[in-house]
């Protein structure tokens, strides 16, 4: 059965229409373009028609109440860069919408298989004239920068003169909402238009960004089945250039429209209109089915690599289907671009990068797609300079800070409380350094890129902690708790900080031994003096004293506050960040997500089990879950902790986020990092899979709603599979070398013969 994701729609509702635009959504990791619809809405819909390039952003100033010191006053924000997708069509003179005449059918499907969205319609104008319209939309993981849209007219009822009037309009505005601070709070005009023209039915546009500098081409072209038919291209009164085309249909006959968009933009090519016009004429010659066939060809190697089935639940192995796919086409194929919280699906968060990436995201690549991982944490090494200004701006001597929300790898967060002093990321993104290595092996890309960013940012550590009492402490800073804010050691911060500290130092013995260091200690000039500091502080590191209960603080003063009544908030106060006061929350005993729960995930064998059953009962009265990021993190911690319905329950709640819309705001973008988080809640959580220096283990469980579950991982280049029944774990290496795995405490060699371990 093909992995499919269907929705019918019996009516255009205002409400539906922002959110099918997320869920059917064309994206590959350089372009995104929303599942508008190619005729339009009324403004009243206040839809977010928008294509995006990864990485192509504009700055916005953000100015400040006061100006105090290196408070950020200016920002980066991702652009709608053109409008490539709207198409016309009149059917013996009238305008085809799903708001006039009747809607005999109407179905959106994305085909994660086929790597394509489908509209199939059956509409009965007000005349009474029927057709049927197939439109089939693609961004093309062959030639990233190609998105095509296939728009079939079937005469059903009576010959019919059809039209095609297809728009490439290079003038566009962002999508704003002052009231959401998700969203950017106005739209200026960020993209102005440089230069445009026709020649030989192909438009062009080229606009430069008002500030950045940065320049983007769209490129535009078309063919139709109708032989008679002739394709004109002009300039309208404001600018567009449209392509017009009338075709006589007989009826039970149809006619076809294919129209091919380009993007380029200056960050990766020298001369955008140039590489346009290279790559539109290659693909012209190459024609549409060619980049089928590759689109098909490149999702079954990612699913051969990728798979996770739930083997009784479809609706369960739809959603986490959905998520993978997601995932994939959210991530950046080069190190120009990353994984922005809401991926190219739509503007919340303004495109940004987050901690997001390197705890929720990299882990599923790490285990699916090495080289994609590698990929995504070359950005972070290609923007350490910035990381070091950013760690200068913010008064320390040595080091890098990098930044809690940025596109560039400068810092765009305004609001420093739960921004920047989100320190943690530093201790975020060395974890997943580690973590690849641990997966991988590769040394040569510490060498080459992670143990530069591993020194640079434990030496972060160092210049913003103290010692008192003999202890290492990091005070003032933020955890992943976004409603606890500018605290002394937070247990998750404190956790991740000793983390990269002692693989900073173990890394670079590794690389000294083997002779490999050399070029990294000249450049950085690394000595054992600092290389002692570092064990010394991560062995000094300070954690609070547990509670009377046995419980662990979340930071040194969490329990001196009182417990926010969360049962008795009524629900349109959720999510408490939009209805009150930040001081008030920071007053309180109440999280916006996992944070000492966080760090039961990422160190839970370092942690003492009966501590941790303890702490995630007492963190669970006090979460609130307002962050997408929480409940898979806290399905993972039970399924280690043996709670297994509360596993699933989170699980459920992750894994159907917005498939689901269980949020009501996945109209502004799909939430990337759950997507990845629910990945983790069966892969980590049930099948207890574990990564340390010692190997790989596993230890599954199958919900009981389950008659069980099979998925796919890579370890230092192998891919085994496992599948996990109520009676038995099958494990079976599909490609590399044989390996040693870890399974209910007992060791087991993997090889080609299949391995059952009775359960």
């Amino acid at each position: 059965m093909g992995r499919i994701f269907t929705k019918n729609i019996k009516a255009l509702a205002k409400t539906a229409a922002s959110l099918d635009e997320t869920l059917f959504h064309n994206a590959n990791g350089y372009i995104g373009v929303r599942g508008s619809l190619e005729e339009g809405v009324p403004h009243d819909f206040n839809t977010m028609r928008g294509t995006y390039i990864n990485g192509f952003y504009d700055i916005v100033d953000m100015k400040q109440a006061e100006n105090l010191c290196n408070l950020i006053e200016k920002k980066e924000t991702m652009l709608n860069v053109a409008d490539t997708q709207t198409i016309y069509l009149t059917v013996n003179g009238e305008p085809f919408s799903l708001l006039t005449g009747d809607i005999v059918k109407c179905k959106r499907s994305l085909d994660m298989d086929e790597g394509v969205t489908t509209r199939e319609v059956v509409w009965k104008s007000p005349k009474g004239d029927k057709v049927g319209i197939n439109i089939k939309r693609m961004t093309s993981f062959e030639e990233l920068s190609l998105f095509t849209i296939e728009y079939e007219v079937t005469a059903l009822s009576k010959d019919a003169k059809v039209m095609f009037s297809s728009a490439h309009i290079p003038e566009v505005s962002n999508y704003s909402d002052a009231s959401d601070p998700r969203l950017a709070a106005e739209s200026p005009k960020f993209i102005n238009l440089v230069d445009s023209g026709i020649w030989d039915g192909t438009s062009y546009a080229l606009a430069e960004t008002t500030r950045s500098g940065l320049k983007v081409c769209s490129m535009v072209s078309h063919t139709v089945s109708d032989p008679k038919a002739r394709l004109c291209t002009v300039r309208d009164g404001n600018g567009n250039m449209i392509c017009d085309v009338v075709c006589d249909v007989k009826k039970g006959e149809k006619v076809t429209l294919v129209k091919y968009s380009i993007f380029t933009d200056s960050l990766r090519f020298e001369d955008p209109v140039a590489a346009a016009k290279e790559k539109m004429s290659v693909v012209m010659e190459d024609g549409l089915p060619y980049y089928y066939n590759k689109q098909r060809l490149y999702l079954k190697n990612y699913w051969k690599n990728s798979m996770l089935e739930i083997h009784n639940d479809a609706r369960m192995s739809e959603a986490v289907s959905f998520n993978m796919y997601e995932l994939l086409c959210s991530s950046a194929k080069d190190s120009f671009g990353n994984i922005a919280a809401k991926g190219l699906s739509g503007e919340g968060y303004e495109g940004h990068y987050f901690w997001d990436t390197e705890m929720f995201v990299l882990p599923y690549f790490v285990l699916t797609d090495p080289y994609l991982a590698r990929m995504l944490l070359r950005y972070r090494y290609r923007t350490l300079d910035k990381a070091r200004e950013n760690a200068r701006l913010m008064g320390h001597k040595k080091g890098a800070l990098f930044p809690w929300r940025t596109i560039t790898g400068v810092e765009c967060s305004g609001y420093f409380p739960s921004g920047t002093a989100q320190y943690h990321i530093d201790g975020d993104i060395a974890y997943s350094i580690i973590n690849y290595y641990l997966v991988t092996g590769d040394l040569d890309f510490i060498k080459e890129c992670g143990e530069e960013v591993l020194i640079e940012t434990a030496r972060l550590w160092l210049d913003v902690g103290n010692y008192v009492g003999g202890t290492f402490r990091i005070n003032d800073v933020t955890g992943p708790d976004e409603y606890t804010c500018m605290v002394n050691n937070n247990y998750y911060t404190n956790m991740v900080a000793a983390y990269n500290l002692r693989w900073a130092v173990k890394l670079y013995k590794l690389l000294e031994e083997k002779g490999l260091a050399g070029a990294l200690k000249k450049k950085i000039k690394i000595t054992e003096a600092e290389l002692k500091e570092m064990s010394e502080a991560a062995d000094k590191m300070y954690f609070a004293p547990l509670s009377k209960d046995g419980v662990i603080p979340q930071d040194d003063s969490f329990f001196d506050k009182p417990k926010w009544n969360i049962k008795g908030t009524p629900k349109d106060k959720f999510p408490l960040l939009l209805h009150y006061h930040p001081l008030h929350l920071y007053r309180y005993q109440v999280c916006k997500q996992a944070d000492t729960v966080m760090a039961f995930f990422l160190f839970g064998d370092m942690i003492d089990k009966k501590t941790q059953e303890k702490s995630f009962e007492y963190y669970e009265e006090v979460t609130t879950h307002d962050s997408s990021l929480s409940k898979c993190a806290f399905s993972v911690v039970a399924s280690k902790l043996g709670m297994k319905d509360k596993a699933y329950k989170y699980f459920g709640n992750s894994a159907e986020f917005d498939i689901r819309n269980l949020h009501d705001n996945t109209q502004y973008g799909v939430h990337t990092a759950n997507m990845g988080g629910s990945f983790m809640a069966v892969v980590y959580g049930f099948a207890g899979l574990s990564i340390t220096e010692k190997g790989i283990s596993i230890a599954p469980f199958v919900p009981d709603k389950w008659t069980g579950y099979s998925f796919k991982i890579n370890y230092m280049g192998s891919r085994v599979r496992i599948d996990v029944t109520k009676d038995n774990v099958t494990v079976t290496l599909e490609e590399g070398n044989p390996f040693t795995m870890e399974i209910y405490g007992r060791k087991r060699k993997i090889s080609k013969t299949t391995d059952v371990i009775i359960i």
